[in-house]
């Protein structure tokens, strides 16, 4: 038995706060458009993929009991978020268009690499759905088959959040078109201090 009716509010607060990916698909899509930023979520989607059926599997209360193994994701994590968190803040200011990716194409192709890395290496998320999934089920012989199917559930919860974060980034895009660079420089460095403050929560965590 899944209790719905208690997982769907509690997944739907658990993705709306802000975290590491949502500020993530908030930035890209201001930075490079709506398009990469929703093709970022499926990175996400991936990685958090693996991590539920890494609990399905019964491993994630293995890894919940193996400290060392969680030190080396959490500072993996951090050390990842870190560099991101410096590559914002250090990116050169935009003029008129004030996001387009010089790179082109194939620079953005390191949005969705970001997105699934910060996600997977995050210790937080596999302890979360180690913790918060099996809450949800009466256990039992499907208890698994339960937990695969909240999982999809949670991620279809993330889907449709992640979809309003890049939402709105499209649509601060929009309206700092006609802005200068100076503008386009301040989101970035909001950005980048958010995912170094994010960076430091989880090295001064308790995982």
């Amino acid at each position: 038995m899944i209790y719905w009716m208690d997982f769907l509010p509690s997944a739907v607060l658990i993705s709306i706060i802000p975290g590491a990916n949502q500020l993530l698909g908030l930035s890209n899509a201001i930075r490079s458009g709506a398009s990469w930023a929703l093709a970022s979520i499926l990175a996400r989607l991936a990685a958090f993929t693996l991590l539920i059926g890494i609990v399905v599997l019964g491993l994630g209360a293995v890894l919940a009991q193996s400290p060392g193994v969680l030190t080396v994701i959490k500072w993996s994590g951090t050390a990842y978020l870190v560099w991101i968190g410096v590559a914002v803040l250090r990116s050169r200011p935009e003029a008129a268009s004030v996001v387009e990716d010089e790179e082109g194409r194939t620079g953005r192709w390191r949005i969705p690499r970001q997105e699934f890395m910060v996600a997977i290496t995050n210790p937080k998320a596999l302890l979360l759905f180690a913790a918060l999934l099996p809450q949800f089920t009466s256990g039992g012989q499907d208890a698994e088959l339960h937990i695969a199917v909240l999982g999809l559930a949670y991620m279809g919860v993330e889907a449709v959040i992640g979809g309003l974060y890049v939402g709105a980034g499209r649509i601060l895009r929009w309206r700092l078109r006609s802005y200068k660079g100076s503008i386009a420089r301040r989101v970035d460095q909001i950005s980048g201090i958010c995912i170094l403050a994010l960076a430091g929560a989880l090295a001064f965590s308790s995982v």
